[in-house]
């Protein structure tokens, strides 16, 4: 069954280890030389609404996919777990130039 990228972009990747949701496909890798897809590219999320930049990227191999359906793509990835919530401090934080 033939797919377009445009196809993949709506599809949610999913752990199929641990059922969690990675993300949504933003981009792919391709080896120009065999013309062939290496991985799937996720965009990290937003630290605090863009202003911290983005958490790291998750690249998942090809032969990482296990399925793709409809609506999902089941992954076989172990995905770096994100850093805990900042702590709550009852100091005020100043930005200086």
């Amino acid at each position: 069954m033939p797919c377009c990228l445009s196809e993949l972009r709506h599809k949610q990747v999913i752990n199929a280890n641990e059922g969690c949701v990675i993300g949504y496909v933003d981009d792919l890798q391709i080896d120009t030389h065999s013309s062939r897809i290496v991985a799937l590219v996720i965009l990290g999320r937003p630290r605090f609404f863009g202003l911290f930049g983005r958490f790291d990227d998750c690249i998942i191999p090809w032969d990482k996919i296990k399925l793709i359906g409809e609506d999902t793509i089941l992954v076989d990835f172990r995905v770096q777990k994100m850093p805990n919530k900042a702590k709550k401090h009852n100091k005020f934080v100043t930005f200086c130039n």
